[in-house]
């Protein structure tokens, strides 16, 4: 595997790892509304959402933005219209 091709892996792991970071995130977000006074699954939401927003800065900083309308600042050259895109990744 050349140089290139390990960046690319290591950025679709990276984004894999959002991804199920943000579906747990969802899933504990939807059990929250319904037992508000879950402790431990409060425990749980907050820890992933940590990792999540750790995650995604640390995603930012080496690939460029996730999103774009101010959720992440850019390096110069304005980065969120290099390729590929975030949801044009294969995973």
């Amino acid at each position: 595997m050349d140089k290139c091709e390990k960046k690319s892996s290591d950025r679709s792991q990276m984004l894999n790892k959002i991804r199920e970071l943000e579906f747990a995130a969802v899933e504990l977000n939807l059990f929250l509304d319904n037992n508000p006074n879950n402790q431990h699954a409060l425990a749980d939401y907050n820890c992933v959402t940590a990792n999540l927003m750790k995650l995604k800065r640390k995603f930012e900083m080496e690939y460029g933005p996730l999103t774009n309308f101010g959720y992440a600042q850019s390096k110069c050259p304005w980065r969120w219209v290099e390729d590929p895109w975030p949801w044009e990744i294969d995973g």
